[in-house]
């Protein structure tokens, strides 16, 4: 299947990844955007919306009668829309019912509209810590927290329906992304984001625990490529693909490379405090699947990402000192 020219619906369309997933089909596709700007920002989509080459519909994805007609519309669904793993420390009925029942409510739909793919976009959290290294995708399943367990019912649902009603399901499990329009604030924060705003305030990483649990961090340009070759593949229908740089990489390395990045020699060193709940351990993916079917490479290093995210955010017209007064960011808790 070709995506240009199809109707696309892409739920969760104005948040870190989708936006960008929405970048990548505007110029050839039909496109309609659905979120309830809960944790999406209309800002990420904004230059859009000033051209009129997308449609963007404020709804929530837990609202079964409006999705079933938005689905209906459309001949290719990018299922994004989710809530967040801290969320889930403290909330997780609403995580559940965010990841879980709505990808249910929505596979309905789906199928009822005879969508030519639906493409469920997963979590790394669904494998919880690595038992085995690279992790392939038949990996155990032991997910530590509410949200990885409701990304991995999310899946479920949709692999179900495509056992049982031949839905033409894609399940993507991207790892641990970064770049542009990553949340930096309250419980959506993500580490990089926080590093970077930190020590561009002359204040020292927060690391939680020793620092030496890994994730295998990747590019946002990369996960969006990886999930649109994915949709248009046939032999990943009713499959799971890693995307992902396929690296290991400590959270001590990446508060070091932003440090340097920042043009810290030493005098600014990261500053440790007790470790989070549920904390994965060890990430680290293997992407010869994505490899042998998607000719997927990644193309994005870390320390040239981070380069990349640091040059993105002094190009952001922000309020300084409005962040500078923000606990929740300067003052990190989980």
């Amino acid at each position: 299947m070709k995506l240009a020219g199809k109707k696309v619906l892409v739920t969760g369309g104005a948040g870190f990844i989708g936006s960008h997933v929405v970048d990548a089909l505007a110029t050839a596709n039909e496109v309609t955007v659905v979120d309830n700007l809960s944790s999406g920002n209309r800002g990420n989509i904004e230059h859009h919306l000033r051209g009129n080459t997308i449609r963007f519909v404020q709804a929530d994805i837990c609202d079964p009668e409006r999705m079933r007609g938005l689905v209906g519309d459309s001949q290719v669904v990018f299922h994004l829309a989710a809530q967040g793993l801290r969320v889930s420390l403290f909330n997780p009925q609403v995580v559940h019912d965010v990841n879980a029942t709505a990808t249910l409510n929505l596979c309905m739909a789906a199928l009822e509209a005879g969508v030519e793919r639906f493409v469920y976009v997963s979590s790394s959290e669904v494998y919880g810590t690595a038992i085995t290294v690279p992790m392939r995708e038949d990996h155990s399943l032991t997910p530590t927290t509410p949200y990885g367990a409701s990304k991995l019912a999310g899946e479920a649902y949709a692999r179900s329906y495509y056992l049982t009603f031949g839905l033409p399901v894609v399940i993507v499990r991207p790892f641990n992304t970064y770049g542009p329009r990553e949340h930096f604030e309250g419980v959506y924060g993500e580490v990089i984001p926080r590093f970077v705003l930190r020590v561009m305030n002359d204040l020292p990483p927060i690391v939680f625990g020793d620092g030496k649990q890994t994730r295998d961090f990747t590019a946002v340009s990369d996960i969006v490529r990886g999930i649109l070759l994915s949709s248009e593949c046939e032999a990943l229908i009713g499959e799971t693909v890693n995307i992902a740089a396929g690296r290991e990489v400590s959270i001590n390395e990446v508060a070091q490379i932003v440090l340097s990045s920042l043009g810290w020699d030493g005098n600014l060193a990261p500053l440790h405090m007790d470790g989070r709940p549920g904390d994965v351990r060890r990430h680290y993916a293997d992407i010869s699947r994505a490899r042998q079917v998607l000719n997927f490479e990644p193309e994005i290093g870390i320390a040239q990402g981070i380069q990349h995210y640091i040059y993105w955010v002094r190009d952001q017209d922000w309020d300084i000192e409005r962040l500078q007064q923000q606990e929740m960011i300067l003052n990190w808790r989980p």
